[in-house]
């Protein structure tokens, strides 16, 4: 059974913001699986894999419930906006588990983490590369207490690059399977696509691995691939551009690197170079800043660290 439901959440201006979600129902008691896309809105590749998963299995076994919510970030799709909610230009995927009297962008984390989040056995959150972002694909998990079953996820998404993020120094706090994993919930963000493209490949290598996964975890019938190849990067570095500048890459986003490589420049509009971008160890490029305007602290290299 398929049900199309909708979450209301608080607007800035009193009025209601409706997020559409499926819960895919079996007949039969199992797992929750929560499946989230669109945190960022104009990630395109994960919010169609999602609505095309729906389609895809609406005639297979489901056992015990899967939830689909295509688009998180409803406001951020209509707008198309990258890596915000356009209302207060906040990162929802930095504000998990949320504050239901903090700001706006709080408040609707707070809202995702209880309905969707919270209460869940498993969570993927699907990403891509957003509107100025080159991505090579890779799942992500973290270290914590649930890791081993985090990583088996990752595993059976079947994407060849997958990161372990350290607690130490989190890279990436406040996100969903951060949060997730920090509570108990196995996690992963998986992500596919890039430059804010809707690229057929992209959506079907999510498709393709969110199947694998809900067979794998048992909330789909049918027989999960065997593990596929896949490297282990523990930790890795997001390099930063200390002010605004020309963003020049030197390296190819997935090319492997080596402590000391050059990444890329920053120079001023006069053509100035200020900055020459290196690698702190050996890794591989998993995503980069494509458009050359680079704010004030603006990420520049994602460096998965061998």
């Amino acid at each position: 059974m398929i049900n199309r439901e909708v979450l209301s959440i608080p607007g800035p201006t009193g009025s209601g913001i409706d997020i559409p979600y499926f819960e895919l129902i079996g007949a039969t008691p199992g797992p929750h699986l929560t499946v989230l896309a669109g945190i960022h809105g104009a990630e395109y590749s994960s919010i169609a894999a999602a609505k095309k998963f729906v389609a895809e299995v609406k005639d297979q076994e489901i056992i015990g419930r899967i939830t689909v919510v295509p688009i998180v970030n409803i406001l951020a799709f209509w707008a198309r906006v990258p890596f915000v909610i356009p209302v207060d230009h906040e990162n929802l995927n930095r504000a998990f588990p949320g504050n239901q009297y903090g700001s706006f962008t709080e408040i609707y984390a707070f809202h995702i983490f209880e309905k969707f989040i919270k209460g869940s056995d498993f969570l993927l959150d699907m990403h891509a590369g957003d509107i100025p972002e080159s991505l090579e694909p890779f799942t992500l998990f973290e270290e914590s207490a649930v890791e081993s079953k985090s990583l088996a996820m990752a595993k059976a998404y079947g994407i060849k690059h997958i990161v372990r993020q350290r607690a130490a120094g989190l890279v990436v706090a406040g996100s969903t399977s951060a949060t997730a994993s920090s509570i108990g919930i196995p996690a992963i963000t998986a992500e596919s696509g890039q430059n804010g493209i809707l690229d057929p490949q992209a959506v079907d290598r999510h498709l393709a691995g969110l199947i694998n996964l809900c067979r794998s975890l048992g909330v789909l019938a049918g027989t999960p691939w065997a593990d596929r190849e896949h490297k282990i990067y523990d930790g890795w570095n997001w390099l930063r551009a200390e002010k605004a500048g020309w963003w020049q890459p030197a390296k190819a986003t997935g090319e492997l690197v080596k402590a000391g490589d050059s990444l890329g420049t920053l120079s001023d509009l006069w053509g100035e170079v200020f900055a020459n971008i290196l690698a702190p160890q050996d890794g591989i490029v998993l995503f980069q800043t494509s458009s050359p305007a680079v704010s004030e602290n603006g990420i520049l290299v994602g460096l998965a660290l061998s």
